[in-house]
């Protein structure tokens, strides 16, 4: 093949390269030929859990509120990846939204920081009170970084189970205690402090127990309960460290996509999300412990003991 042969080839395979990339966006970023958009949705919760369920009756409300012409595909189970890679694919809107805990929030913005704060918040009361006036403040923060802040979510209030009792801040110090990979500040924190954090995917967190990488985890009551991580854990220490705070977000370009009467009634299903969460998430963390506690093994999810004053004290000033 001569030089000018080539030229024309490659001059016609690049310009195919083109059409094929062009047509693949197309698909990609364009309604279904129904006239429905589809917005993708990814969490950690499991499925059938009461998120879950909060999260699918969000969609179909929100399906129904816009005559079909929007339609949301909850995966829920962690399908989609941990929380770092649900948010990298948001940022190249393989997902349009995403329903996180404090962790993935913080990547989005370190103001989200604040509720991991141990020892913070000291009731539910508070935390609402806090979560309302903060709220102004954090959207325009989480808009500044591509995203829209849709809902809040509560997950319930974080103690400590241990595959071995606890009863001193000494003995804590000995556990080796899983804490959210991504999450630099609370490994440096947990270390400067003299414990033995241990980072790792939330999606790893029973292979971490099996294998023995860690033998004790902060998580609440009802989570534990969901994913059966308290049949390796069975010692709860009831300290409440801090509530998990989670909240629904959709990428900036996906909600700009949407007509501004539509983007109201996708507000109202996310607010009924919040308002079920808030109301029923507290009593069942709590039913989760009675739950726990009957369960067959003797020893599943049974307090320690609730720490003097000073132990906590201790714990934050170690």
């Amino acid at each position: 093949m001569d030089r000018e042969a080539r030229q024309t080839v490659a001059q016609h395979s690049k310009s195919l390269r083109y059409v094929v990339l062009f047509l693949a966006f197309w698909t990609l970023s364009t309604p279904s030929a129904s006239g429905q958009t589809t917005l993708k949705l990814a969490t950690l919760v499991p499925t059938g859990s009461i998120w879950d369920k909060s999260l699918k009756q969000m969609g179909e409300e929100f399906k129904q509120a816009t005559g079909g012409r929007f339609e949301i595909t909850v995966y829920s189970g962690g399908t989609q990846g941990d929380e770092p890679t649900v948010l990298r694919k948001m940022r190249l809107d393989a997902l349009q939204a995403g329903a996180f805990t404090n962790t993935g929030l913080g990547m989005i913005d370190p103001s989200f920081n604040v509720f991991n704060v141990p020892f913070f918040f000291e009731s539910y009361e508070e935390l609402n009170d806090v979560v309302a006036k903060l709220t102004p403040t954090l959207k325009k923060r989480a808009e500044a970084k591509g995203f829209i802040l849709l809902n809040w979510g509560h997950g319930g209030w974080t103690q400590v189970f241990t595959k071995k009792p606890v009863q001193t801040v000494a003995e804590m110090k000995q556990v080796k205690l899983w804490t959210s990979a991504g999450n630099d500040n609370m490994v440096q924190w947990y270390k400067a402090n003299g414990f033995e954090p241990r980072a790792m995917a939330t999606t790893d967190i029973t292979t971490g127990l099996t294998t023995g990488m860690i033998d004790g985890l902060p998580t609440t009551p009802l989570v534990a309960s969901l994913f059966q991580w308290y049949r390796q854990t069975p010692y709860m220490l009831e300290i409440g460290l801090a509530p998990i705070v989670g909240a629904g977000v959709i990428t900036v370009k996906a909600w700009k996509a949407i007509p501004d009467a539509d983007r109201a009634r996708l507000v109202a299903a996310a607010e009924g999300v919040e308002k079920r969460l808030q109301a029923d998430v507290p009593k069942l963390d709590a039913d989760a412990v009675t739950a726990m506690t009957k369960a067959d093994r003797p020893r599943v999810a049974q307090a320690v003991r609730q720490p003097r004053e000073d132990d906590a004290r201790g714990a934050g000033a170690a």
